[in-house]
This record gives C-alpha cells, structure tokens and sequence, in this order.
C-alpha cells in the first residue's frame, strides 16, 4: 500500500471553493487534515496558518447567492495529509 505519486507540499493558506484564488486542485486528489487547537475539524472550507485561523459553514444560514456563511474560528492550525 505505498503511494508511488508524490504529494505536493501544503500550503499555508488554502480554500476548498473552486472559485477562490487560493484554491489548488492538485492537493485535493489526496485526503487532508485540519487540526484546530489540537481537535481535528472535519467541516473546514478554508485556513491559513501563519494566521491561525479556519473558516466553517455554518448551518442553516446563506448569503444572498445561496452559499452557507463562514464563521472564522482562531487558533493554532495544523494541516496534515492522512
């Protein structure tokens, strides 16, 4: 079970949303992991490292083009392959 293609490096700042700047399509052929404060979050859209901070969803409210508002959670933020 060894995975002959290399993974790119992961970078510090990074956006599930295609439509985003900082969205690299190459990275999500691969499972990755979000750790928030030493928990692992299974709901982020977006994070940023060096700032310390990630973006979730949050339930049942959108915006005015029918995507669900962010909630920006802060602390220590850790991305992992797994």
């Amino acid at each position: 079970m060894t995975d002959t293609t290399a993974k790119p490096a992961l970078p510090d700042r990074l956006s599930v949303n295609p439509r985003s700047p900082h969205h690299v399509a190459e990275i999500f052929d691969h499972d990755i992991g979000i750790m928030l404060n030493g928990k692992e979050r299974f709901d982020v859209e977006e994070y940023c490292i060096s700032e310390g901070w990630v973006k979730v969803p949050t339930h049942k409210a959108l915006d005015r083009r029918g995507q669900p508002l962010m909630v920006t959670a802060k602390g220590t933020v850790a991305a992992f392959y797994k």
